[in-house]
């Protein structure tokens, strides 16, 4: 009666006779109001990582509200934001990724339009500016404007276009190169989602793009914005997905696994030549006008500290990539079913395409995808939380999930999947 939720037909949603409403949760499950107990096959969509009631975080968060809970990082600094700025920028250094300052907000979108406003002003304060940005078809990156502004999704994006600054989408390297070439001293920054395209659908882009981006951004004089919001903290297999080719953009954008899905933070990551370009006399007009009232949260900051501990005490980069394996397996048993076109995987992302038989989408309120997640809540004796991009079936547990929920998750997805022939046949007739 009350709550406008996010991406959800409000409609349907209102005419829905069986609404979840989740209560709590424990390790990688969550129970609804009636006790029912389900794996968080979504990571609480991408951003668990250890678990729910985790109890090393649960006394972090104890510990620091009997201290204080929030205090401006306007003109003043409180310690758990500074002691979290420098393990992140240690921890960036120690994977290779030479960044050097923390700015801190609110979450995802406002980290990429912190990146976005740096790399627009970065140029005018260079007294050089420039006013274009590149960004990649499919790509997602929040949903504030400037985030919107760089999101290639139609459905997503395209009603707010009118609002957005200007924007050249690729959809390869070749296009990039030549934009580049054409357009010289034109353009601010790249900004993408390294390896893997999230909302967009999973999509993976070919090896090696991210090197190359970065030799085009050195060789043409251009920044490069990696949007690590969802690929952060160990979903790839590695701490950042940038670490696979070895690469560190100009400006790095991080939330969800940030604090391990316990609390709103976003952090942007910046090298020491973006941060000099700010650093000014006042009177030069040079200062980064750009801040959260919740900016640095004493809470947030230490729940994601607590988190980096947990990551080297449990070893759980390691766990991932065992997880990992039977994700593929799973991937691999999903393709000679009736209806899959495509899978794919990065690290603990996996995401099965669902398409007619022809190759073409199914029409989009047949919400094929929808109905199959649907049916996964219903498995016995523990139902499987899931939520769909479209057709595409995600595949997205905490990091930490102990190997035999993930098996038992993995085997009930590839069970419900067998019900896609029904359900397509159902559709096509009109009946549901």
């Amino acid at each position: 009666a009350y709550v406008w939720h996010p991406f959800t037909p409000m409609k349907a949603w209102c005419e829905e006779k069986d609404i979840l409403v989740i209560a709590r949760g424990e390790r990688e499950f969550l129970f609804d109001t009636h006790g029912r107990r389900y794996i968080d096959g979504t990571s609480s969509i991408w951003c668990n990582v250890h678990g729910h009631c985790v109890p090393e975080l649960d006394a972090a968060l104890k510990a620091q509200i009997d201290q204080v809970a929030h205090s401006t990082l306007l003109g003043l600094a409180n310690v758990p934001s500074v002691l979290l700025a420098r393990r992140l920028v240690e921890l960036a250094r120690g994977c290779g990724l030479g960044l050097d300052k923390v700015f801190f907000s609110d979450d995802g979108s406002t980290a990429v339009e912190v990146a976005c406003k740096m790399a627009f002003q970065y140029w005018q304060n260079l007294k050089t500016p420039r006013t274009r940005f590149i960004a990649f078809q499919n790509g997602y990156h929040g949903d504030t404007l400037g985030a919107v502004s760089l999101g290639g999704i139609p459905a997503f994006h395209h009603a707010f276009q009118p609002l957005c600054f200007p924007v050249d989408f690729v959809a390869h390297l070749d296009q990039v190169e030549s934009l580049l070439a054409a357009q010289p001293n034109q353009f601010a920054a790249i900004v993408l989602e390294p390896l893997i395209q999230g909302a967009g659908g999973m999509l993976l882009h070919a090896a090696g793009t991210l090197k190359r981006l970065r030799q085009l951004c050195d060789q043409h004089n251009v920044l490069l914005i990696a949007d690590e919001v969802m690929t952060g903290f160990g979903r790839t297999g590695k701490m950042f997905a940038c670490e696979h080719d070895g690469v560190t953009p100009d400006l790095l954008c991080l939330s969800k696994g940030l604090t391990a899905g316990y609390m709103p933070l976003g952090a942007t990551l910046a090298t020491q030549k973006i941060f000099d370009a700010f650093y000014a006399d006042p009177l030069e007009g040079k200062t980064f006008f750009h801040g959260h009232t919740f900016t640095g949260h004493p809470l947030a900051c230490v729940v994601a500290l607590a988190s980096l501990d947990l990551f080297d005490s449990t070893r759980l980069l390691e766990h991932v990539q065992r997880m990992s394996v039977i994700l593929a397996d799973t991937l691999a048993a999903a393709r000679g079913k009736p209806y899959m076109f495509d899978v794919r995987q990065c690290g603990l992302i996996g995401a099965i395409e669902l398409r007619a038989r022809d190759g073409t989408p199914f029409p989009y309120h047949w919400r094929v995808g929808g109905a199959l997640c649907r049916a996964m809540r219903d498995l016995q004796p523990t139902g499987l939380l899931m939520r769909p991009l479209a057709d595409n079936v995600v595949i997205m547990p905490p990091l930490a999930i102990r190997e035999e929920n993930m098996r038992y998750l993995c085997e009930g997805v590839l069970k419900t999947l067998d019900a896609t022939p029904e359900i397509v046949r159902r559709r096509e007739s009109g009946s549901a």
